[in-house]
């Protein structure tokens, strides 16, 4: 079954030191990029994001973004040696009692107070959270690439209905264009021997002739079923056979000149076109 490159999710973190939320969305593109947010995140989460991604997607432009907001727990410390000197300053400048400094004389001295933020978010969490939202993420894609599947399926009913109905009607088709032949030759008096009409004929009921193209017709709509069944469907396969497809109806239409045969043809040619709008999204 084919997956979408358009996908979204999002999964969510809460304790009572930090809360964390990671957003993945993805769009078309050609090939595989991969954007995350912010820039200041660990290398090794950084590398281990990008590695989950690249085993699991071949296509798209893929954007991870996390927010998050923490508690603030500090540590604090005196430096001692400072302090230490502090004292001696304070002695040999003859202050009293230098032994009795309390925390509100000494916090504006530099270098002796010291305080540092402990607590930083967990790459675990962060891990955590990533891999609940691309779970969601491939669920998404997978969805989308499942509603794509059914549009297809009834696009394909639609043209191979179509096939069916030209095929029954190739013998009627090159009876017609004989008796046409008949009546110009007759029109235009003109003597021909029954073997040079009988090449005449064959000529044309050659230039006009669409078997071959109903049945590739017919083999890119089997395997195009085939493709979309697969648990690894490809999307530049599927593009690629619907390429063909478009190229078989288009020679179709022109070949065709009875204006309710035409229509089917033409109609055939605009259902594969719109698949072809549908494959972009495919992966």
């Amino acid at each position: 079954m084919p997956n979408s490159m358009t996908g979204y999710s999002v999964s969510k973190h809460i304790d009572n030191s930090c809360d964390v939320a990671c957003e993945i969305k993805s769009v078309n593109h050609r090939f595989l990029e991969i954007s995350t947010k912010p820039n200041d995140l660990s290398n090794k989460l950084d590398i281990f994001i990008r590695n989950t991604l690249q085993k699991k997607l071949e296509r798209g432009a893929v954007d991870v973004r996390f927010k998050f907001n923490q508690t603030s727990i500090y540590s604090y410390s005196v430096n001692k040696k400072s302090l230490k000197n502090l004292r001696t300053l304070l002695n040999d400048l003859a202050i009293e009692n230098p032994q009795n400094i309390s925390l509100s004389d000494i916090k504006n001295f530099p270098g002796i107070f010291e305080s540092k933020q402990e607590n930083q978010i967990s790459d675990v969490i962060f891990k955590k959270v990533f891999l609940n939202a691309f779970k969601e993420f491939m669920k998404d894609r997978s969805l989308e690439g499942e509603k794509i599947k059914k549009v297809f399926n009834k696009k394909i009913k639609k043209i191979a209905l179509s096939q069916k109905k030209l095929e029954k009607a190739i013998p009627a088709i090159n009876k017609t264009r004989m008796s046409q032949l008949n009546s110009k030759i007759k029109k235009l008096n003109v003597n021909l021997e029954p073997e040079k009409l009988n090449q005449e004929a064959a000529l044309l009921i050659l230039k006009h002739d669409v078997a071959e193209e109903l049945e590739r017709i017919k083999f890119h709509l089997d395997s195009m079923q085939k493709e979309l069944s697969s648990k690894q469907a490809k999307g530049k396969k599927i593009d690629f056979i619907l390429q063909e497809l478009f190229r078989e109806t288009s020679t179709l239409s022109v070949k065709l000149d009875k204006p309710s045969l035409k229509e089917l043809a033409l109609n055939m040619k605009l259902a594969v076109e719109e698949m072809r709008e549908q494959a972009q999204n495919l992966e």
